[in-house]
């Protein structure tokens, strides 16, 4: 694997306070960082900031050939909005210049059905939705993806078939993952790469070696506990 991105010394400032101070660390094509911490940690300001939307000091490299796609944590959609997501996804298409097969691959890889894409966003279940979030996401094959906690909405059901799908989209697409997530279980069955996060960054590394009950207990204040989801191997 070669580097794909790199953090040094990073500080991101807003409205007067520090928000994440003296960050570093690199991440390795083709892996998946699973970004944990407690609330208020600075987990979505970090994301919002590689994809270049607050300013920051230190540095941020990624590789010329970097492709960032991002799902949002949530977007709060009207009901009695007149748009479906064959809209929404028409009009990106269009800006990238890409045609209808654009389209049909992200929702064939996004497993959106066609009566899906002419349901109006307002109306779609938090499950779908997400999808389609990750479908929009994916048009422009981005070679990296960054999701902002992409299951908060969902029930556990739901929750296990959005992990399933952004995981067998990075076998498929080979993408590089960034992923905020609070759900330990998932961060263990999927991440090579923890960073634990607390304003600096307390812990960097595999899950296996980096989880410890002292980082815990320097990231939560206290040993942290979590409920193990049990997931259903679809291919067993």
């Amino acid at each position: 694997m070669s580097e794909i991105l790199k953090v040094e010394n990073l500080t991101v400032t807003l409205d007067g306070v520090n928000i994440i101070e003296n960050l570093n660390f690199e991440l390795q094509r083709g892996e998946n960082m699973a970004i944990i911490g407690p609330n208020g940690s600075g987990k979505t300001v970090l994301l919002k900031t590689l994809l270049g939307f607050f300013p920051h000091k230190g540095e941020i490299k990624w590789t010329g050939d970097a492709k960032l796609g991002y799902v949002p944590q949530k977007i709060d959609a009207d009901r009695h909005l007149p748009i479906n997501l064959d809209n929404l996804l028409s009009a990106k298409s269009k800006i990238l210049g890409l045609g209808k097969s654009g389209i049909k691959e992200v929702t064939e890889a996004a497993r959106i059905s066609e009566k899906m894409l002419k349901t109006p966003i307002g109306h779609l279940s938090g499950g779908q939705f997400q999808r389609s979030l990750i479908a929009f996401a994916l048009l422009g094959r981005p070679n990296v993806m960054l999701l902002d906690e992409p299951t908060a909405s969902i029930d556990q059901p739901g929750e296990e078939q959005i992990y399933e799908l952004i995981h067998d989209l990075q076998d498929k697409y080979d993408m590089t993952i960034i992923i905020v997530s609070h759900d330990l279980s998932i961060v263990y069955r999927y991440a090579t790469e923890v960073l634990c996060l607390n304003k600096i960054g307390l812990c960097f590394g595999p899950p296996e070696s980096t989880l410890t009950p002292d980082v815990f207990r320097k990231l939560y204040g206290e040993e942290h506990k979590y409920v193990h989801h049990v997931f259903h191997d679809k291919n067993a």
